[in-house]
């Protein structure tokens, strides 16, 4: 197949997701005050709304471009507990009572999630199906075995040990050296849910505003003034719930501590049935051993293969991206070679430098940032927690609210050391694949 051919006649730069739920506009004139503002309108900003508006607060929330246009909607939609602490190697170094806390809030936010989906009979195409972490080499799986002894023993999760004889009942693939299935892990339709928010927040009231980027918040004696580019409004309280969208001008020391670090996916075009069964059987989650990992799933209809990674060490164009991924998926699935790519997209996730999520105040408002490749379910739950601290209806101290958010060193805001790390994380993931074959 051509260079070219690999694309269908209608292939577009954009999310698949916006098929179905497009972002929106919506710009009415700002109103001339709220008592809370929230700056981002992903999955954080929309729960945080909705728990306001629910207890009677008059909520504004303000987006940067088009509503649900962000990171939220760019996501792969998968979401699970407290795992992606472990496997991120956030247990490092971290106090071990706070971790616990920290696995329970993660915990939470899996069962967060789902109650509020199934409570509000949300549109967002939820399914729990498990998730499988394939061994990209022998030596792997061992390491994959242990992780799922750590996973269980610390959050609960049931884990199934899988070796490479029986690994086709769950990924019709060879390309693995067997793996871990755990159970509690799913997906939503990341366009469906966040627009079934924006709908619930606002039949409770909270007012919805695009192209209104915030450039700064000041602290006056009564309130504080938000700053947009269409104009300012006074409010009592602001959070700013942008992760990887984080703007350097209106929150410049947040922006010090949160790292944008690109990710890149594509959707194939509808597949036949009978292939997509086989290719991931009881469409489970898939994603791999590998420092530079991919990320894959059927779409939610179950008619095509959404299939996320880096496309190399430099950041390119989504198209050019498109490219590169397939060649990396074809290695999973050679059979693929003659269906296209009808989507490719890109999005920013928002990284710590411990991998971890943090909350509290800074550059006048408050914040919770750091999803770490995590965030459909934890940020959401970040969100509704940030309403509740406002509230003072928490129950319990949010686990991720620490005063140890520290500013990355040598950062401006520009990430220019992430070339450096992808090119590590493939020169090692080389180096065992080379010793695995030796």
């Amino acid at each position: 197949m051509s260079d070219q051919a690999i694309f269908t006649e209608d292939f577009k730069t954009s999310p698949y997701w916006w098929d179905d739920a497009p972002p929106e506009t919506c710009r009415d004139p700002l109103p001339a005050e709220a008592d809370i503002v929230i700056v981002g309108s992903g999955f954080a900003g929309l729960n945080a709304a909705i728990e306001l508006a629910r207890h009677g607060k008059k909520v504004v929330v303000l987006e940067a471009n088009e509503l649900g246009s962000g990171g939220s909607t760019r996501t792969g939609g998968m979401i699970s507990s407290g795992q992606k602490l472990v496997v991120g190697g956030a247990i490092k170094g971290i106090d071990p009572e706070l971790f616990q806390r920290m696995i329970a809030d993660s915990i939470a936010s899996f069962a967060f999630i789902q109650a509020l989906v199934e409570r509000e009979q949300l549109d967002a195409d939820l399914f729990i199906s498990g998730r499988y972490f394939g061994a990209h080499t022998q030596k792997q799986l061992a390491s994959l075995y242990k992780m799922g002894d750590i996973l269980h023993r610390v959050t609960g999760v049931t884990v199934h040990n899988i070796d490479r004889s029986n690994q086709d009942a769950i990924i019709g693939s060879t390309f693995y050296h067997g793996g871990i299935l755990v159970d509690e892990y799913g997906g939503v339709h990341p366009g469906k849910y966040n627009r079934a928010l924006r709908e619930l927040a606002r039949k409770l009231g909270a007012q919805l505003f695009s192209h209104a980027r915030v450039t700064g918040v000041t602290q006056q004696l009564s309130h504080k003034t938000v700053l947009t580019e269409r104009g300012s409004l006074r409010a009592q309280q602001v959070i700013f719930l942008t992760n990887g969208y984080t703007d350097s001008k209106a929150t410049p020391r947040l922006a010090q501590r949160i790292v944008p670090v690109k990710s890149y996916q594509i959707a194939t075009e509808p597949l036949p049935a009978e292939l997509i069964a086989r290719l991931i059987p009881s469409g489970r989650m898939i994603t791999d051993s590998r420092r530079d990992l991919i990320y894959t799933r059927p779409s939610p209809d179950g008619t095509r293969l959404l299939f996320g990674s880096r496309p190399g060490i430099m950041d390119c164009d989504d198209k050019t991206a498109a490219r590169r991924i397939r060649k990396r998926m074809l290695a999973i699935w050679p059979e693929l070679a003659p269906y296209r790519i009808s989507h490719a997209w890109s999005g920013y996730v928002g990284m710590t430098w411990d991998k971890t999520a943090y909350a509290g105040e800074m550059d006048n408002a408050r914040f919770a940032v750091g999803c770490n490749g995590n965030g459909v379910a934890l940020m959401s739950w970040l969100g509704y927690r940030a309403a509740q601290k406002l509230l003072g209806t928490e129950p319990r101290p949010l686990s991720f609210e620490r005063n140890t958010f520290r500013p990355i060193p040598l950062y401006n805001g520009k990430p220019w050391f992430l070339p450096f790390v992808t090119g590590w994380y493939r020169f090692r993931d080389a180096v065992d694949k080379a010793q695995d074959r030796g």
